[in-house]
């Protein structure tokens, strides 16, 4: 197939008026048969890659239901997101293992949807105080060998695991799975120099910026400034308008640099549905417009889809290619998967989304086949 008249993402160029081949299946340096696709006045990206979201269309993750599973997927390709990576909530052990379990089948039967390419585990290795709309009282201490029973459970899909590295034992924790695994920090009241500490020991992610930690100021800049003082580490930023105000956005993508923001969803299972009551790690969760909220009124993760957060971005001030970069290259990199997804380089697979002059969904081609 044959590309013709868009505006090509180019990771290193920016966006070049180009034509884009495919063979098929992966990007090719010139077409592997006669099918043309005009993209005359649009945009060419990359796939977008997903690593934290909950749920979307009335399914969860952590339900560990193979059904809404798949129809989770269905509804992510739909978006432009063609590789998934779900996280789970604080859950107990044997519902995670379930969780875990599920999604592994999901991959080893190559279901339809979007590609499940990890599993992020977000719970329940964190803080009481800064638990926000995790169940506190499913919460656990950081335990490695309870780690490594999920990790056998996904079979390989792990990539990702949250710790409060100022809880008991979060410190030897990161130190026996750093190897293993993407620690990222989140839902704690770390202070600077403990959450120094953790990056030091391995930490490389930064949980949903802003939220769920103390707060960045000029005498105690917390895990923002840990993050931003030690280059290693990526930041994940939920760009829905409700999470963060745009200024903050902006500035992130100042402080960090495009190469070091992984936008993120932090979508429940409203995402894609209509205003009204739903649930979250076994909480109720009220949605109106733009926000889901926990009877108390804490945030309950977006009800905002990935390529919607990109675009949220872009409405902010953030340039185009930086918003691509940090919603399908970064992501990909961050999971050890970008020697197949988040560029359209040839031998890469062609997951390709095709964007109008106002960013809404044209096209999405998944493995060189045109969905939808």
């Amino acid at each position: 197939m044959k590309i013709i008249g868009g505006q090509v993402f180019d990771l290193e160029r920016g966006f070049v008026n180009r034509e884009l081949y495919t063979d098929g299946r992966l990007i090719a340096t010139s077409s592997g048969d006669g099918e043309t696709y005009d993209a005359g006045g649009c945009y060419v990206i990359p796939g977008l890659t997903d690593l934290h979201f909950h749920g979307c269309m009335g399914r969860d993750f952590s339900d560990g239901d193979a059904e809404g599973l798949e129809i989770m997927a269905k509804y992510e390709l739909s978006r432009g997101v063609t590789q998934i990576c779900p996280a789970g909530m604080t859950l107990l052990e044997e519902q995670l293992i379930k969780v875990c379990s599920t999604a592994a089948d999901h991959r080893d039967a190559h279901k339809a949807g979007a590609e499940l390419v990890g599993i992020n585990l977000e719970g329940p290795f964190l803080s009481m105080a800064k638990k926000g709309a995790q169940n506190g009282a499913w919460l656990h201490k950081p335990d490695a060998a309870m780690f490594r029973r999920l990790a056998d459970a996904g079979r390989g899909l792990v990539k990702l695991v949250s710790v409060a590295p100022e809880e008991p034992g979060a410190m030897e924790f990161i130190d026996e799975v750093e190897g293993e695994v993407t620690v990222s920090i989140a839902h704690t009241t770390a202070d600077y120099d403990t959450a120094m500490e953790a990056c030091r020991r391995g930490a490389r992610e930064a949980t949903h910026l802003f939220n769920a930690m103390p707060p960045f100021t000029h005498r105690a800049p917390g895990v923002v400034g840990a993050a931003f003082d030690s280059p290693q580490v990526n930041v994940e930023l939920i760009c829905d308008g409700v999470h963060i105000h745009q200024s903050v956005i902006r500035a992130v993508f100042k402080l960090f640099g495009a190469e070091r923001v992984v936008l993120i969803s932090d979508t429940m299972r409203a995402a894609g549905m209509p205003d009204g009551d739903y649930t979250l790690g076994g909480q109720a969760v009220r949605v109106k417009g733009k926000y889901a909220t926990l009877e108390d009124g804490t945030l309950a993760g977006s009800v905002t889809d990935l390529m919607s957060c990109m675009k949220t971005a872009v409405s902010f001030g953030i340039p185009l290619h930086d918003a691509v970069r940090a919603a399908a290259v970064n992501p990909a990199r961050v999971l050890g998967i970008s020697q197949r997804y988040g560029t359209l380089d040839p031998g890469k697979l062609a997951n390709i989304v095709v964007l109008d002059s106002d960013l809404n969904v044209k096209a999405v081609f998944f493995k060189g086949r045109p969905i939808g």
